[in-house]
């Protein structure tokens, strides 16, 4: 929900054609006091209409991937749809974990059932956690982040004019509020007396909103902004399941923040590849921080050690077969690790997450599966 969620990151787990940005904007833009100078980054120093570098040579063109500008990452094709910009915008490739989240808490729950009813809580769900919510949360981080893009990806739709003010604005307030209209569906539809799932919803969306934004602006520490968005990324959504079918108990919550630290790893992962722009714009990342050497080290330690340490938890709470399954897939994740982050996290961070990151959320699952069952 990383929206609920955004969660971002990536766990951000991103990226057309000039035109000028519009100085007025028919809608107020996300802001804790709901004006537009909240919105406009650094203000005083820079007018967020005067972004407009032109795409260098190394950005992408006419030969990028269609498939890759529809996702939001990397590679992508310039675009003049405004629809597909809007998309792109979104970041549907960050949609997923947040969708598998709604499985697991659906799982852990042990309420669900295969009826025609339940399937389309869980559907409902995944819209609010993926498309609506993650997809605010990413308009507004990249919103937000239009000057380090400037410098890190100029070519991306923002910087590069390829959609106006006005147009992302609207985009943010038409996701978040769809995402809270949902939000509100959901609990009428399960019966809740507290809208449980609704606060869950607002929680979320507010922790993308200071995540991104200033004063607080979250991200801006590589710790605490990581960590935000692994527990927007993994503990969210999987607590909006859980609550839809069953009931939000406290040991839960602690085993998905405990998970959360996963999610601050691979949060990491993408990290790397913004460094100059980070450096630039004094954002204290942990590559930034401390160096990209030892910030691989602290990104792979997260995930294992996290995972080990849920293995030794299902272990003490007498589910060995759960704690076993879960090592096993611990297993593959070390293996791509060493074969491609460690070695080069710039050029191999897509090969790395495509290929390990699966074993991940299949972890989840397990750990899920393990929490519904008693001993």
């Amino acid at each position: 929900m990383a929206s609920l969620l955004n969660p971002v990151s990536s766990v951000r787990l991103s990226n057309i054609i000039n035109n000028p940005l519009r100085n007025s904007s028919p809608l107020t833009p996300i802001s804790l006091s709901l004006t537009r100078r909240r919105l406009t980054i650094r203000a005083t120093e820079t007018d967020a209409n005067e972004v407009k570098p032109q795409a260098p040579d190394k950005a992408p063109a006419k030969s990028g991937s269609s498939f890759n500008q529809i996702l939001g990452i990397k590679g992508a094709r310039q675009e003049t749809d405004i629809w597909k910009i809007r998309v792109q915008l979104t970041k549907p490739v960050t949609w997923p974990p947040l969708v598998w989240g709604v499985v697991c808490g659906a799982a852990a729950s042990g309420n669900f059932h295969w009826s025609v009813e339940d399937v389309a809580k869980s559907v409902v769900c995944m819209m609010m956690s993926g498309p609506c919510l993650t997809g605010y949360t990413q308009t507004l981080n990249d919103w937000y982040d239009r000057e380090i893009d400037a410098i890190n990806e100029p070519y991306r739709p923002i910087p590069s004019g390829a959609i106006s003010e006005n147009e992302v604005i609207t985009q943010i307030w038409v996701l978040l509020l769809g995402g809270l209209g949902l939000a509100g569906l959901l609990d009428v539809w399960a019966g809740h007396d507290f809208p449980i799932i609704f606060y869950l919803a607002v929680g979320g969306s507010l922790l993308s909103y200071i995540y991104s934004a200033p004063p607080l602006k979250l991200k801006q520490n590589g710790w605490i902004g990581n960590f935000a968005l692994g527990a927007s990324y993994i503990g969210l959504p999987w607590w909006a399941g859980q609550a839809l079918f069953g009931t939000l108990t406290p040991d839960i919550i602690v085993l998905t923040l405990l998970y959360s630290i996963a999610g601050l790893g691979i949060a990491i992962v993408n990290d790397f590849k913004s460094v100059e722009g980070d450096t630039a714009m004094g954002l204290q990342s942990l590559p930034v921080a401390f160096g990209s050497e030892t910030a691989k080290w602290i990104c792979v330690g997260a995930i294992d050690i996290t995972q080990l340490s849920v293995a030794g938890y299902l272990l003490g709470a007498g589910k060995p077969y759960y704690a076993l399954a879960l090592l096993g897939l611990i297993i593959p994740q070390v293996f791509f690790q060493f074969k491609y982050f460690l070695k080069d996290p710039v050029k191999y961070d897509v090969k790395y997450q495509a290929s390990a990151q699966p074993f991940l959320i299949l972890g989840l699952l397990v750990t899920a599966l393990a929490t519904s069952h008693p001993s």
